[in-house]
């Protein structure tokens, strides 16, 4: 899909950073109407309520929105919406004031927080990635597909600590030669979705982005959902 994975070069990174909410721009206004208003709140509003708290958590109604946002950016599961509504208030706010207790340690924090009902892995990375992204990224499917080695992508804890584990050492590498040091595993995944969905969906905002000290050039050939053999519902 991007040999952006693969550059070293901050520069072009940040190239791509910039234009993330270009690209967002672009998908509402194809078929993704509400992207814009849930991905500013994701990305903007819920990180400064989580952190503006003594003990960071979520609430019940947080909990649905950033859902809504996860089914919105990504592949829409319904089930999921009602899935998670179904926990309870407290019952979220327990869960996720743990979950946050348990960092460092993210897999901890992922297990904790795969206990609420319709959150697997993928949703509890997004809930972690609100309030600690300088440890944390969202498991989305198009920043997967851009990392090496996680083909065929899983929505399980060990994948995930797979793709983090990528994520954080090339965090690491483009702060070693960025004087902003600034890069972080959830800054990383917003460059990765940005690239991968202007280039699925051919839009030149970054066709001619010169990727120089990519020591690869990704080919990927996923499956999308509708593809796969259709499976009991699980959450993600």
């Amino acid at each position: 899909m991007t040999a952006l994975f693969g550059s070293e070069e901050a520069a072009a990174w940040r190239r791509v950073y910039e234009k993330y909410w270009d690209v967002v721009e672009v998908m509402v206004k194809g078929k993704k109407p509400k992207l814009l208003h849930l991905d500013k709140w994701y990305q903007e509003e819920l990180p400064a309520l989580i952190s503006s708290r003594p003990d960071k958590h979520l609430t019940l109604s947080e909990l649905v929105k950033l859902m809504e946002w996860k089914l919105t950016r990504g592949k829409f599961r319904p089930r999921l919406q009602q899935l998670v509504a179904s926990n309870s208030e407290d019952t979220v706010q327990k869960c996720s004031r743990k979950a946050f207790s348990l960092l460092p340690d993210v897999q901890a924090a992922i297990a904790e927080l795969s206990t609420l009902k319709g959150v697997g892995p993928a949703t509890a990375s997004a809930v972690l990635a609100a309030g600690a992204p300088e440890l944390t990224a969202f498991m989305s499917d198009e920043a997967m597909e851009s990392v090496p080695g996680l083909k065929p992508i899983q929505y399980t804890a060990k994948h995930y600590a797979l793709y983090l584990e990528k994520m954080a050492a090339q965090s690491a590498k483009l702060n070693k030669v960025d004087p902003q040091q600034d890069w972080t595993p959830h800054r990383l995944e917003l460059c990765l979705w940005a690239m991968s969905t202007a280039t699925k969906q051919q839009l030149p905002l970054l066709k001619d982005l010169s990727l120089k000290g990519s020591s690869t050039q990704q080919q990927t050939s996923y499956p999308n959902s509708d593809q796969r053999p259709a499976k009991k519902l699980k959450a993600s």
